[in-house]
């Protein structure tokens, strides 16, 4: 879900190209990315890829190409998987599975009345992704030569330590969590020829830079009352306030400074008294401001692909068109030379 704090960085919020993130190392938040994978990639009917074994393979497809774009633009990909969720967090999860039954019982009923559009609708929303779909792309990008880090707990906050360190220059996610977890650098729409669906039209996305101290001097904020005001909108950690929005949100933690003083003032939203229990607050703005994170992850280093188990893993053991994976590879392969042949002339120089 994230925290849907969209409007207030409106302002701070730039466009970048791919020529400026040239020879960059980004973090990537990989549950993020291979959640819109499985939710985009799909047929014509809503259902995902499949292999001949009936095995989804829209998130390998998805990884795969987007990840060949961006080592031909010159970008370093990371990409950062979750560990073990909050228990905070268990409410939430529970929430989101409850709504994906839902969602199928809806695509079933719209297949029966022949409603395709709905049929697909509602199917993006049953997306699910399970222990070998994480194994594999795992797999997948250690074939492809990209380094990979495991979170003991939230990716988010792994990639903003990551990012804070300086091993990383950005985060890249189309959640703002990051954010709250104090990252300084936040990527958005980060992929080449990105579109979102606005009617029956695809509209362009550009890529979206947010500097965090730019975000926060803005708001005129700490980043406690970010944190703050995201728990009142609401966060994977807690449900926010009913009523509450990001501009309410925001003049609340303007005017009373912090949660504890709004309840103190026994203000009301919708008739009802915002009364909040003041520990769990402490617990959730805890997970924020003090994240397990992964201290001593490896050396982040790019290996040369091994062009044989890609063709096996992706061809041979999921019947991806061999002549498509063959081309990206191709590609990759031109890359790797010109890159090769760019280092000898600058050795010899």
């Amino acid at each position: 879900m994230g925290v849907k704090i969209n409007e207030l960085v409106k302002e701070v919020k730039k466009v970048v190209t791919f020529e400026n993130l040239l020879n960059k190392k980004i973090a990537i938040d990989a549950f993020n990315t291979l959640y819109q994978f499985l939710a985009i990639i799909r047929q014509r009917d809503g259902t995902p890829l499949k292999d001949f074994e009936g095995n989804i393979t829209s998130h390998l497809s998805g990884l795969f190409y987007r990840t060949i774009n961006f080592l031909e633009n010159d970008i370093k990909p990371i990409y950062v998987y979750d560990g073990k969720p909050s228990s905070l967090k268990l409410d939430i999860i529970k929430e989101r599975k409850d709504r994906k039954v839902e969602a199928k019982v809806k695509m079933e009923e719209a297949k029966k009345k022949g409603d395709i559009v709905g049929v697909r609708k509602f199917a993006q929303a049953t997306s699910r992704l399970d222990s070998n779909m994480i194994k594999e792309s795992m797999d997948l990008l250690d074939y492809m030569g990209i380094p990979v880090v495991q979170a003991p707990s939230e990716g988010e906050a792994q990639i903003a330590y990551m990012v804070n360190q300086g091993d990383v220059w950005a985060s890249a996610s189309q959640d703002y969590d990051t954010l709250l977890f104090g990252a300084k650098k936040l990527l958005r729409n980060f992929a080449i020829n990105r579109t979102r669906k606005v009617g029956d039209t695809s509209v362009s996305l550009d890529i979206e830079w947010i500097l965090l101290p730019k975000l926060l001097e803005k708001l005129d904020i700490t980043q406690e009352q970010l944190i703050e005001m995201g728990i009142l909108i609401g966060t994977d950690f807690f449900e926010g306030v009913e009523g509450i929005g990001q501009k309410t949100a925001f003049d609340l933690i303007t005017k009373y400074k912090s949660i504890k003083k709004i309840n103190e003032n026994s203000l009301k939203v919708r008739g009802k008294i915002i009364d909040l229990d003041i520990e769990v607050i402490e617990k959730v703005k805890n997970i924020f401001l003090n994240p397990s994170v992964e201290k001593n992850y490896q050396s982040l280093k790019w290996k040369k692909p091994n062009f044989d188990k890609i063709e096996e893993f992706l061809i041979g053991k999921h019947n991806f068109s061999e002549g498509r994976v063959k081309n990206a590879l191709d590609r990759l392969k031109k890359k790797e030379s010109e890159s090769m042949q760019t280092s000898l002339d600058r050795f010899f120089k």
